[in-house]
């Protein structure tokens, strides 16, 4: 689902001008919509750091030159929509880039850790715009159920259920869920 053009970009002039206010959390554009995502909780940002560790020690030998980062934002103009993913696989030298954000065919792999606030959101919608953005692989962390999902295939017609303490592959990668935490 795509939006006209002249209307995203003033949606992302205006969220451009929003004022950004400490311990508000990030804008996002979906459905014609401007939204502001809560700030992650402790947990949230657990699940992060620790995944990006493991991604970050078999980047090196996978992909060279690419991070496993957090914070960057993930912009579909041609389909309105501006994401804050909790995390992206990408080649390190886009963040030299001047634009205001990483692009979908820029990105390998996409993270979410479910959040407390609005699960639906990570569950269906954004799944939903990743996989029409042709991000390659979605990792569904959900910290509330200790599970999660890995999308992929185009599509994600693909996926893979697990539980928190399973060994599990995402791509090329292994991923020890483990030392992962639940909201609990």
């Amino acid at each position: 689902m795509s939006i006209d053009p002249a209307e995203y970009a003033r949606l992302r002039v205006s969220a451009d001008r929003l004022p950004r206010i400490p311990g508000v959390g990030k804008v996002e554009i979906a459905g014609g919509m401007i939204t502001l995502a809560l700030p992650p909780v402790e947990r949230h940002e657990w699940a992060v750091v620790h995944i990006a560790w493991q991604l970050n020690t078999q980047l090196p030998r996978t992909h060279p030159g690419h991070i496993a980062h957090g914070g960057a934002d993930l912009e579909d103009a041609a389909r309105g929509r501006l994401r804050n993913p909790g995390l992206m696989v990408f080649a390190e030298a886009a963040l030299e880039s001047d634009g205001p954000a990483l692009l979908p065919h820029e990105v390998l792999l996409v993270v979410e850790v479910v959040s407390m606030a609005n699960p639906a959101t990570d569950h269906h919608a954004k799944v939903r715009d990743h996989a029409a953005m042709g991000i390659p692989l979605y990792l569904l962390v959900d910290p509330r159920k200790g599970t999660g999902i890995v999308h992929d295939e185009p599509g994600y017609t693909s996926r893979k259920e697990f539980a928190f303490g399973d060994t599990i592959t995402v791509g090329p990668w292994t991923l020890d869920t483990g030392v992962l935490r639940t909201y609990a």
